[in-house]
């Protein structure tokens, strides 16, 4: 193999391996959905403050601690300048120094820090003492008489100073010139850091031993305090899955208790969904046995049938048997669906009552034609405006209307109505009917009950479903006697809504 061949070998490799991936970091998790501590949260509110003020604390002891210290010492200074100054004297216009040895040693004697001493005459020259140790700046600003105290510097050592300006001529003989002999004494600052630290120590040594103490019991009671939130946990996760009774609130803190309530609202809320679930499927069960045994029953007739009139006979009946069933699903699922949006509220708003009526009652002729009875609608003067929801009044009509249809004979006419009463919406749904007697007016909003000796078909789903958009929307509905009707036999029935009337805001928008 020539260096060619290789090459192109190589190349081909090259060309075969797969490409290096570029590393790309995770996203971080955004910061609103990370879970955050309560325990933690109060308790970096609380340490915070106590970690931020205990270094100041030590500052301020500290500053504290020194001046304290200074003061006995300088008053120990203002002593021997003043004994000192005693000791000076003018003889002949010169200053002289009558300090005895035994003094002078007794000055000096501190087995701690270096002392100082030192007396200066009026133009600056040296009477006796230190000669190192350096003069006052702005001697003008002192007051005669008076010990002043200053920090200086002696041999690169810190020392504090206490000095005197004396004005030593007789009184008779003073003036304005500056005339004045200079007393100071000096010391090291050993003794006083020895004390200062004391006082340091004395201090700040407690706290530290005292901080971890704070700091456990402060732990120790946020974990009390929080101790119900952790007992309300367990209550909670011991209970089975079916055990939706309110959480007992008397046994948490006041801080707690909202949220208690709050728990004990949605569980309420969801024992209701719960039951109204289990209701529908019971209902939905019972009903649905009836047709479809019936429906079974006539299919297997249909097929053990050899006449052709038979079987087509057969066929209807049971095509009328499913199309009862599929009305009763359909009932059944628009009372669900009522119930639901009572107890999860309904999106409402503006309608005009006569367009929404109007729509309905043309969806419905076609139906009263193949009845033979006469559907009419009664528009209003003026447009009237309820809020509420479009499909669920859609729907309550529709059941008014169907009922109406249902039990009015051929021949017969059914009304529907639109009016407006001192504000008030009024919807009216009339028929000539056999009417509703007015013991039975109560129940037949009833969940499948059926007036005795009724022959029209029916589940008695349709006036319960009326009852609960009704009751979603807050409207009256009340059962009266055709005022129109001429029969005796037939006094026919008349359903009336009554909507609430809309706020004056409402008002004003309309």
């Amino acid at each position: 193999m020539d260096e060619r061949d290789a090459g192109l070998e190589r190349a081909a490799a090259l060309a075969r391996a797969p490409e290096p991936q570029l590393y790309v970091p995770p996203n971080p998790e955004p910061e609103e959905n990370i879970q955050h501590s309560l325990f933690g949260e109060i308790l970096d509110w609380m340490l915070a403050p106590l970690l931020l003020l205990w270094p100041m604390s030590i500052a301020i002891t500290y500053l504290v601690a020194k001046s304290i210290a200074n003061q006995p010492f300088d008053h120990a200074l203002e002593d021997s300048v003043t004994v000192l100054a005693q000791q000076v004297r003018e003889v002949d216009g010169k200053v002289v120094s009558r300090l005895p040895g035994s003094a002078r040693d007794i000055l000096r004697a501190d087995d701690v820090d270096n002392v100082y001493f030192q007396i200066a005459g009026p133009g600056g020259e040296h009477v006796d003492g230190d000669r190192e140790l350096p003069h006052p700046q702005d001697a003008d600003r002192f007051r005669l008489g008076r010990v002043h105290f200053r920090n200086d510097v002696m041999y690169g050592s810190q020392v504090r100073v206490a000095f005197s300006y004396l004005d030593l001529r007789p009184l008779a003989e003073r003036s304005d010139e500056p005339h004045a002999a200079l007393v100071q004494v000096a010391e090291t600052l050993d003794k006083r850091a020895r004390l200062a630290n004391e006082i340091i120590k004395g201090v700040i040594l407690p706290q530290f031993i005292i901080l971890p103490i704070v700091l456990a019991l402060v732990w120790f009671a946020l974990a009390r305090g929080l101790s119900p939130l952790a007992q309300l946990q367990e209550r909670i996760r011991a209970r089975r899955p079916d055990d939706l009774s309110p959480i007992e609130s008397h046994q948490v803190p006041e801080e707690i208790s909202p949220l208690v309530g709050s728990l004990n609202d949605m569980l309420e809320r969801l024992s209701q969904t719960i039951d109204m679930q289990k209701r529908f499927i019971a209902d939905a069960a019972h009903q649905m046995k009836t047709p479809l045994a019936g429906m079974r029953m006539q299919s297997e007739l249909a097929l053990r049938q050899l006449d052709p009139d038979e079987i087509h006979r057969s066929l209807e009946q049971l095509s009328k048997s499913s199309e009862s069933a599929t009305r009763l699903v359909n009932q059944l699922l628009a009372l669900a669906r009522a119930e639901n949006q009572t107890h999860t509220g309904a999106a409402f708003e503006e309608l005009d009552l006569d367009a929404v009526a109007r729509a309905v009652v043309q969806d419905w002729v076609q139906a009263s034609f193949a009845a033979r009875i006469d559907l009419g609608y009664e528009e209003p003067w003026h447009p009237v405006f309820i809020r509420a929801n479009a499909l669920m009044l859609r729907e309550l009509l529709s059941n008014l209307i169907d009922n109406a249809l249902r039990y009015t004979p051929a021949g017969g006419s059914v009304t529907v109505r639109v009016r407006d009463d001192t504000g008030q919406a009024i919807l009216e749904v009339e028929d000539t009917g056999p009417g509703i007697p007015p013991a039975e007016r109560s129940h037949v909003f009833e969940r499948f009950y059926r007036i005795l000796g009724n022959t029209a078909p029916g589940s008695g789903l349709g006036l319960a479903i009326v009852r609960e958009i009704a009751l979603q929307h807050g409207a009256e509905v009340d059962i009266f006697n055709n005022p129109r009707s001429e029969e005796k036999k037939r006094p026919g029935c008349l359903f009336r809504l009554t909507f609430p009337a809309p706020a004056p805001d409402q008002e004003t928008d309309a």
